[in-house]
C-alpha cells in the first residue's frame, strides 16, 4: 500500500465556510480531530480579518528587519544611484582641463618685486603646461567627434588663472577669460593638421585658446597680484590652478513669430 503524501509544514490554513480559518501549529501533520494540539480543547479558530492583518504585520516586519546588505532591491537602488552621481562627476571633470602647480620654496627676504613677480609667473607657466597637455585637453577635444556632445563643432568656454597663498591670509586672486569656438575654426586647422579628424583639428584649437586665454587671465588678475606682493602674501608657500573648461552652445529653434 502506497505511502500517503505528508501534509504540508506549519502552518496550514483552512477555512470552515464561515470565514473562519484554523491555524494548526503541529510541524508535522494537522490532529486528527481539529483540536488545539497545545491541549486547550477545541480547534483554534481566528477571523479571517484577523488573519490578513497578521500576514500585513509579519511583512511589515520582515521589511523592517532585511537591512541594505540583504535587501536586493535597495541594493540595486543604492548601485544605481551611486552609478550616476560617478557618471555626473566624471562628466563634469571631462568638461575641465585642469593644472596645478604648488611652489614650496620660498623667496628670500631681500627679493625684489620685479624677482617675485618672475617667480609668480614661473608657476602660472608650470601649470599652463600641465592644463596643456594631451591627457588634459584630449579630454576636451573629445567632445567635438561625431559621437560627443559638440557635434556641431560651436563651443564657448573659459580659462581661468587661480592664485592661492597659502601661508598668507589674503583671498585668492583669480582672472578668467572667455573664448569661442567655432566650426570654422577647425575648417582653419584642418589646413595644418592635414587631416578630417575633428578631435585632432579641436586639439589644435583648444591649444591656442588655452595659450590665449592664460595669458588674457593674467593680465586681468596681474594688478592683484602686486597688491598681494605688497602685503608679502606671496612670501610663503604659493599654489596656481589654470582650469579651462568647455561647454557645447545649445541650438534654439526660431521662434514661431519669426517665420511669419
Amino acid at each position: 500500500m502506497p505511502r500517503p503524501p505528508s501534509p504540508p509544514r506549519c502552518p496550514v490554513y483552512g477555512t470552515d465556510g464561515n470565514r473562519e480559518i484554523i491555524i494548526f501549529t503541529s510541524p508535522t501533520r494537522p490532529p486528527a480531530d481539529n483540536r488545539n494540539p497545545l491541549g486547550h480543547g477545541g480547534p483554534i479558530r481566528l477571523s479571517f480579518e484577523f488573519v490578513h492583518c497578521a500576514r500585513l504585520e509579519v511583512s511589515r516586519t520582515a521589511e523592517r528587519t532585511m537591512g541594505l546588505r540583504t535587501n536586493p532591491d535597495r541594493i540595486l537602488e543604492n548601485i544605481d544611484r551611486q552609478r550616476i552621481r560617478d557618471e555626473e562627476a566624471q562628466a563634469g571633470q571631462d568638461r575641465q582641463a585642469i593644472g596645478r602647480e604648488l611652489e614650496t620654496e620660498i623667496p628670500d627676504v631681500d627679493a625684489t618685486t620685479p624677482e617675485r613677480m618672475k617667480r609668480i609667473f614661473s608657476i602660472v607657466e608650470r601649470s599652463y603646461t600641465k592644463a596643456a597637455a594631451n591627457v588634459e585637453l584630449g579630454k576636451l577635444a573629445s567632445h567635438f567627434r561625431a559621437v560627443g556632445d559638440i557635434p556641431t563643432h560651436h563651443a564657448r568656454g573659459d580659462v581661468s588663472v587661480s592664485i592661492q597663498y597659502i601661508d598668507s591670509a589674503r583671498l585668492d586672486d583669480i582672472g578668467m577669460a572667455p573664448f569661442e569656438i567655432l566650426p570654422a575654426h577647425l575648417i582653419e586647422a584642418k589646413k595644418e593638421t592635414r587631416t578630417s579628424r575633428p578631435d585632432v583639428n579641436a586639439l589644435k584649437v583648444l591649444r591656442r585658446e588655452i595659450r590665449d586665454g592664460v595669458m588674457a587671465a593674467y593680465r586681468k588678475v596681474e594688478p592683484r597680484v602686486r597688491d598681494a606682493l605688497r602685503d608679502r602674501a606671496d612670501m610663503g608657500h604659493v599654489a596656481v590652478q589654470v582650469t579651462m573648461d568647455v561647454r557645447p552652445v545649445e541650438v534654439r529653434p526660431p521662434d514661431e513669430e519669426s517665420l511669419f
